[in-house]
């Protein structure tokens, strides 16, 4: 048995990393940093593969499905993202098109890769880490709240057809709010509501894809919030959206 995971030098990746070796899957373990990726590796009892990539770059994502195609991929674990904080026009362009390239191109095109793959032997799991920010627009946050969406759109749509056309492979996608990870660190903000625990994110995640779940929803305030947003006029949740965010900014 045997799973890859993007994004697996920290936070979510890597607890879902952690979890799968104690399940007893070898892994496949990929990011940047290639010295987080050996700390992680030395604290696994199974077999662990590490491959430093920067699924920014289109081309690693084609290079990385290359290097592991032979290997039967029973769990492909999409997770590498990151988000950008900020007023839209005052954002960076280039690091939210970097943004779009690893959050939807890279999520895309693994995710469409290798479910050819699972298709043909008719087994294997898909695990897309989206967020709660795919339920509601998301002002000063715009580029990530959407890309986000995109991540759970595609996976709602791709399971739909599996099921039509009765292929054993799951697909799911992990949606949890605010998680106590590098996330905020590295977008500049800092949550206004508690955040959950990162491993019991990924434990949840990964017993929820195993159990078929489409739409994995860790912590009962998001699945309330997930329901609201279905009832709320729209202009009200873009006005909730914005004074969520400018929260966060202001608890710097």
């Amino acid at each position: 048995m045997k799973a890859l995971i993007t994004g697996a030098s920290s936070g979510i990746g890597k607890d879902i990393a952690i979890y799968l070796s104690e399940l007893g899957y070898d892994l496949i373990i990929v990011a940047r940093r290639k010295n987080k990726l050996k700390e992680l590796k030395d604290t696994l009892t199974t077999n662990v593969r590490i491959i430093d990539l920067d699924l920014t770059n289109e081309k690693n994502c084609y290079k990385l499905y290359d290097k592991v195609k032979k290997e039967n991929i029973d769990i492909l674990i999409n997770n590498a993202g990151f988000g950008v904080h900020g007023s839209f026009y005052n954002t960076d362009l280039n690091k939210e098109l970097e943004m779009i390239d690893l959050n939807i191109k890279a999520v895309h095109i693994l995710t469409k890769l290798f479910l050819k793959d699972m298709k043909e032997r008719n087994s294997g799991y898909i695990l897309n880490v989206a967020s709660s920010a795919a339920f509601i627009p998301g002002p000063l946050m715009a580029t990530y709240y959407a890309t986000k969406a995109y991540v759970l759109r595609l996976t709602e749509s791709v399971y739909g057809e599996l099921k039509k056309e009765n292929i054993n492979v799951k697909i799911s996608a992990l949606c949890p709010g605010p998680v106590d990870t590098e996330f905020n660190c590295v977008v500049k903000v800092k949550f206004s509501v508690k955040a959950l625990n990162s491993k019991y994110v990924a434990r949840y995640g990964i017993d929820q894809m195993f159990k078929g779940k489409l739409v994995v929803i860790p912590g009962i305030k998001i699945k309330v919030g997930r329901l609201l947003s279905r009832i709320l006029p729209l202009k009200l949740l873009i006005n909730f959206g914005y004074n969520n965010q400018k929260k966060k900014c202001n608890n710097m």
